[in-house]
């Protein structure tokens, strides 16, 4: 962690700059069965191509805003970091009427049907899979960012003291996220390779900060759990034990 660090993305960079081996996010749906584990190299990679798509191809500014209608779920993580690289403010279950752009997972189409501008849909399938057929009226997520560049950079730099997320009806510029998130990873007590399992919904700050700013924010890591609440309490602790769980927000 960089004490100069005035962004998400810049948190990110840090977290590269220092150990880009390390996993970063583990990723569970207790639904379907899926794990995934991204390194922060490999996230910091999904983050650069799905900043290039926000920037180049839908052509979203600072300032812009990005309706995000998705659920805890690792590529959710992705599009926070990427719209925090171009300066987008970020919309968590936002109203798709009234932003710019839409992001959404399969089971919310029709509401994001309403935005009138760009319209991006995920499959939210294991490893980042396809539709089996494209949604009308959206470009397919899995489809789009595979081509893009592997590196990033911003046409205008990133406002720190500019809107950056909103969720709940919190509003937070990315100094501001910085901040509350370094201070819930001290009342999380973490640091330097602390694993954080959550359970908790992106729907709110603490889900989002638990299930993943709190922990970019330590040098930390996240195992963050889709539909935890399928899991039986032998099955928690078993998971607990094996992916070293120093911390647990459910």
């Amino acid at each position: 962690m960089n004490a100069t660090d005035r962004t998400p993305a810049d948190l990110l960079r840090s977290a590269l700059a220092a150990d880009p081996a390390r996993p970063l996010v583990t990723f569970y749906d207790d639904a379907t069965g899926e794990r995934v584990e991204l390194s922060v190299a490999t996230f910091a990679n999904w983050v650069a191509k799905t900043a290039n798509l926000l920037q180049d191809d839908l052509a979203a500014e600072p300032g812009d805003r990005l309706a995000l209608l998705l659920p805890a779920h690792w590529q959710t993580a992705v599009w926070l970091l990427a719209c925090s690289s171009v300066g987008v403010v970020a919309e968590v279950d936002g109203d798709p009427g009234a932003a710019g752009l839409v992001v959404a997972g399969p089971d919310r189409l029709d509401e994001a049907r309403a935005c009138s501008g760009e319209r991006v849909a995920l499959a939210l399938r294991p490893l980042g899979g396809r539709f089996p057929q494209p949604p009308e009226g959206f470009a397919d997520y899995a489809v789009e960012v595979p081509g893009q560049g592997d590196r990033f950079a911003p046409y205008a730099p990133v406002d720190p003291t500019a809107p950056a997320l909103s969720v709940g009806g919190l509003e937070l510029t990315g100094a501001q996220l910085v901040g509350r998130a370094r201070a819930d990873a001290a009342g999380h007590g973490l640091g330097s390779g602390s694993r954080l399992l959550s359970g908790l919904s992106y729907g709110t700050w603490e889900g989002l900060s638990a299930g993943l700013f709190a922990p970019l924010a330590a040098d930390a890591s996240v195992v963050l759990c889709r539909n935890a609440d399928r899991l039986s309490a032998e099955g928690l602790a078993a998971r607990q034990e094996s992916e070293r769980v120093t911390v647990t927000a459910l």
